[in-house]
C-alpha cells in the first residue's frame, strides 16, 4: 500500500530550474567536451588492477582498445601523452578533434 506522505520529501525538489547546468567533462584522450554518451574507461584495465576511471567518447575508447593490449595499457597507466606518442592514436586524435562530440564511426581493429 502506498504512503500518503513521503518521509524524505517530494520529488518536486529534485527538478528545480534554478540550479546551474552540470559541467561537461572533457574526453581523456582527445580533450573535446563529451556528448550525450559518455564511456567511463579504465586506463589501466580492471583485470590488471586498475581502479581509476576517466570520461571518454565511445569512438575514442574503441580506438584505444583496438590499438593497445591490456598489458600495453597497464604499462602506459594514466599517461595520456604516452598513448598520443603512438602514430595511429596521434593521427586519430588530429582527425577526430574537428568532429562533433556525438560523432561516431566504425574503427578498424589492429592486426595482431
Amino acid at each position: 500500500m502506498a504512503r500518503k506522505h513521503s518521509k524524505h520529501g517530494s520529488y518536486e525538489d529534485l527538478n528545480r530550474d534554478d540550479e546551474a547546468p552540470a559541467t561537461v567533462a572533457p574526453c581523456w584522450l582527445c580533450g573535446r567536451p563529451t556528448g550525450k554518451t559518455v564511456i567511463w574507461h579504465h586506463p589501466v584495465p580492471k583485470s590488471r588492477g586498475g581502479r581509476d576511471i576517466v570520461p571518454m567518447h565511445p569512438i575514442c575508447q574503441q580506438t584505444v582498445t583496438a590499438n593497445f593490449s591490456n598489458s600495453e595499457l597497464e604499462r602506459h597507466g594514466m599517461d595520456v601523452a604516452a598513448l598520443l606518442a603512438n602514430p595511429a592514436i596521434r593521427k586519430f586524435v588530429d582527425w577526430v578533434v574537428k568532429k562533433d562530440p556525438d560523432f561516431t564511426a566504425t574503427t578498424t581493429k589492429k592486426q595482431r
